[in-house]
């Protein structure tokens, strides 16, 4: 059975993140055919407005092998209005790809997703986009990569070829580095666990619009990617509440340790009787779906390492932890901005409120609350964008 990872995608707005996941996609043999976003035609852009506005909303999975892993790749958003919902996907990655727009170089949000990588402690591969642009500059753009995020950013273009590019990874590790100056060698197991312990950070360029550089990209993630080892007891990460076309309530969540099977009995009981403040419930899984885009397969049991959507549950919720696992910190990025929700004229402010309330289950950080005194519904909000999602 192939080994499983988690594989999460993030970037600044307009970088080119979701044009990558499609080259990925497509030179994995995942699609038969190249999507572009501003075609509309994106694999892992689903929804409307994302379509009609060329950026991802809402975080998505595709699955794709890189080489004999099978890897659950998730696109997550780029807009700064939806990085509590990005926040929460990178609770459950095991790698994570950065893409930097080459024509600009490192950007404000760009920082503020070093700075979640680092607070998560998820390992990193950067790829350096859009190199195809006129004035791009590799060696500019690398040593901006060095000073603005990690002097542990190393070019991998020629991974593994070259003393000086033997030197600039074993530097990276004083341990590494007395083992280089004693033996003149760098093992790859030494390369894998520094980008695993966050010691080295990758960095590949290319262009994903025009295929250019991403199948050395795949080949190089390949070669330094570690497999994981997950404990034997039964444990699950929830990091998303979504809802399908029917309106059935499903669950996303990583499986952290065991398995999960249809007609499982879940619960938030805690063998330590922790069940943060609230009441104990136990309810069955009714379906587990493995989604890629759109589509979903159902399947009766997943192992560690998976992705997948379950339903059957009505009391879960973004970052709890299931089994042995514990529930995630809340998520730095949250709105501080309140705004009075108006209604049309003859609406049912009971009706109103409840779906609302639902849609609070999948974005908590809305804070939807009934005001009495004056008789109106409150929301608290990130930006303009999520405001017009809203109004969808």
């Amino acid at each position: 059975m192939k080994k499983k990872l988690v594989l999460g995608i993030l970037a600044h707005v307009d970088a080119g993140k979701t044009t990558l996941s499609e080259s990925l996609l497509y030179l994995s043999g995942a699609i038969r055919k190249l999507g572009r976003v501003d075609y509309k035609d994106a694999f892992l852009d689903t929804y409307t407005l994302e379509r009609e506005r060329g950026i991802t909303i809402f975080s998505k999975q595709a699955l794709l092998s890189i080489g004999e892993r099978e890897v659950t790749l998730l696109d997550t958003p780029g807009h700064v209005d939806f990085s509590a919902e990005m926040e929460r996907t990178l609770q459950v990655l095991d790698y994570a790809i950065l893409v930097i727009n080459g024509a600009d170089g490192v950007q404000g949000h760009t920082l503020t997703l070093w700075k979640l990588l680092e607070r998560y402690q998820i390992p990193v591969f950067l790829f350096v986009n859009k190199m195809d642009q006129e004035g791009t500059q590799k060696e500019t753009l690398l040593l901006e990569l060095k000073k603005r995020l990690s002097e542990s950013c190393v070019d991998f273009e020629t991974y593994g070829e070259g003393e000086e590019w033997i030197e600039s990874v074993a530097v990276c590790d004083e341990a590494v580095l007395e083992h280089y100056l004693e033996h003149g060698e760098v093992t790859k197991n030494d390369v894998q666990r520094m980008i695993k312990e966050r010691k080295l950070f990758p960095c590949f360029f290319g262009s994903a619009l025009k295929l250019f550089g991403v199948e050395e990209f795949i080949k190089g993630m390949d070669e330094y990617m570690m497999d994981v080892a997950y404990p034997k007891e039964f444990g699950a990460k929830v990091y998303k509440i979504a809802r399908d076309p029917q309106g059935n309530r499903l669950s996303y969540m990583k499986i952290t340790g065991g398995t999960l099977k249809v007609k499982d009995i879940l619960t938030n009981k805690k063998s330590d009787n922790k069940q943060e403040n609230q009441e104990v419930w136990e309810e069955k899984v009714d379906q587990i779906r493995i989604y890629s885009g759109v589509k979903f397969e159902s399947v009766k049991e997943v192992e560690a390492g998976t992705i997948c959507a379950v339903t059957g549950l009505n009391n879960t919720y973004p970052g709890q932890g299931l089994g042995i696992e514990v529930a995630s910190d809340m998520p730095v990025l949250e709105p501080v901005l309140t705004y009075q929700i108006q209604v049309p004229e003859g609406t049912d402010l009971t009706v109103m409120l409840k779906q609302l309330k639902q849609l609070e289950e999948e974005e908590p950080e809305l804070h939807i609350v009934w005001n009495e005194s004056l008789n109106e519904i409150h929301a608290q909000l990130m930006g303009e964008v999520q405001i017009e999602i809203l109004k969808t």
